[in-house]
């Protein structure tokens, strides 16, 4: 309102000192009408000729630049037959025989509509058609973390956590973070820096890299190649709608996980002013809320996971539940027109469910064992968010065995003083038939 104010002033000031001068004012030409503009309709990018099924498109940016010394690697081999079926190797619309049209507001090159139960693939466009995921990949990171990390450890924060790129929940050096705080920060605010902070755990980013392209080769998401654990475009990143989906239901079987994703609220700690910067200030804790749209405003959604890079574009990935049947959508390379991601999520998601499902166009395959999503590490106690992580006194399930123990100790107490009260009853009614 300013900018338009000023320039009002200043066009009153010149009317006025045009007319000051001495002789009459020119005459102006008449003005010429507006020509008249029209937006040409949004259509959907065309992949009918399969232009991804070796690489995603060019970076645009120096973010997939190899590093001194080192070079980018090759595309990963394509499959020679299409994992999931035979249809899913077609590269357009990808429909069952008879189904309606696909909604006309998707600007998404590539997407798959599939049930999270059965597997079947309902719908797709360029399914494995590779792309970025961005901060989808943060689902896998999750599948590993999940695996091989205890919940209830707390680590120190270090500054290379706090400073990571990108995206961040708000850790701070020195901060204290139980590991299901940092998943709490990695899926539900897209914490670049909670994801470096569980990667360092599991042996730093290139161990990290490694385990989670192991793990999506175990799911048989064999578009997939990641190159950074936050979804942070790298040389050689890439994946597919298809694994995407594959990625999102293996994640969604681990109840934590599940519970993790649909958390629309938690509360998150802060952390301690730095002493080597004057006049620093205690960071208070303060309330995470989860930036995937979709939960808040679909009725029946499971949660799902947002991502955008200048070179992945929107990313996305969800699930929801109606009538008994719960499916996953998966986004690659959209943009915010005509509509938002999570809104063209809705629109595939309300496709889907109008759809039959024994009618697919292939299927979500399972994983080739089972390692790939079951946990790893020793079986203890896993916190939920609705209960706060094991103090050191123990865990729940030890607080549950210590009950268990107490409990038999009472009754083993009742049992002998039960015992002694009869023995003096007994006695004394043989003293008493003595005495008569």
């Amino acid at each position: 309102m300013k900018r338009i104010r000023v320039c009002v002033a200043v066009s009153a000031v010149s009317m006025v000192l045009v007319g000051i001068g001495s002789g009459p004012a020119l005459a102006q030409p008449a003005a010429e009408p507006p020509v008249a503009t029209t937006t040409p309709p949004f259509t959907t990018p065309d992949t009918d000729s399969c232009p991804f099924a070796a690489s995603p498109p060019p970076a645009i940016d120096l973010s997939e630049v190899p590093a001194p010394g080192s070079t980018a690697p090759q595309p990963l081999p394509i499959p020679a037959e299409a994992v999931g079926g035979d249809r899913l190797a077609e590269c357009g619309a990808v429909l069952p025989d008879g189904a309606p049209p696909l909604p006309a507001d998707i600007s998404a090159t590539g997407f798959v509509v599939a049930d999270m139960d059965s597997g079947s693939v309902l719908a797709a466009k360029d399914p494995h058609g590779r792309h970025r995921p961005a901060s989808t990949i943060k689902v896998l990171l999750a599948i590993v973390a999940l695996n091989e990390l205890d919940l209830s450890t707390q680590i120190t924060a270090t500054a290379e956590d706090a400073d990571a790129e990108g995206s961040a929940v708000g850790i701070g050096k020195n901060g204290a973070y139980t590991n299901l705080q940092l998943m709490q920060g990695l899926v539900m605010a897209s914490g670049n820096d909670a994801a470096h902070a569980l990667s360092r755990q599991l042996g730093g980013d290139a161990a990290t890299v490694e385990k989670m392209n192991a793990t999506a080769a175990e799911l048989g998401a064999l578009d997939t190649r990641t190159a950074t654990p936050s979804g942070l475009d790298g040389p050689g990143m890439a994946s597919s709608a298809y694994d995407l989906a594959l990625i999102y239901r293996a994640a969604m079987r681990n109840p934590t996980f599940a519970q993790l994703i649909s958390t629309e609220t938690v509360q998150f700690p802060g952390y301690p002013r730095d002493p080597t910067i004057p006049d620093d200030q205690d960071r208070p804790g303060f309330t995470l809320s989860n930036d995937n749209q979709l939960l808040y405003n679909y009725e029946g959604a499971l949660g799902g996971k947002t991502g955008y890079t200048d070179d992945a574009r929107q990313t996305f990935v969800a699930g929801a539940e109606r009538g008994g049947r719960r499916l996953v959508v998966t986004i690659v390379k959209g943009d915010v027109l005509p509509i938002r991601p999570w809104e063209q999520a809705a629109r595939l998601l309300d496709y889907g469910f109008a759809l039959d499902s024994s009618r697919g166009v292939g299927e979500l395959v399972e994983p080739q064992s089972t390692s790939a999503v079951t946990s790893t590490r020793a079986p203890e106690a896993t916190p939920t968010l609705a209960q706060p992580p094991a103090s050191a006194s123990g865990s729940s399930s030890r607080q549950s065995e210590m009950q268990a123990q107490g409990d038999t100790v009472v009754r083993i107490a009742i049992g002998v003083i039960g015992s002694i009260v009869v023995i003096g009853l007994l006695w004394g009614a043989r003293r008493l038939s003595r005495n008569r």
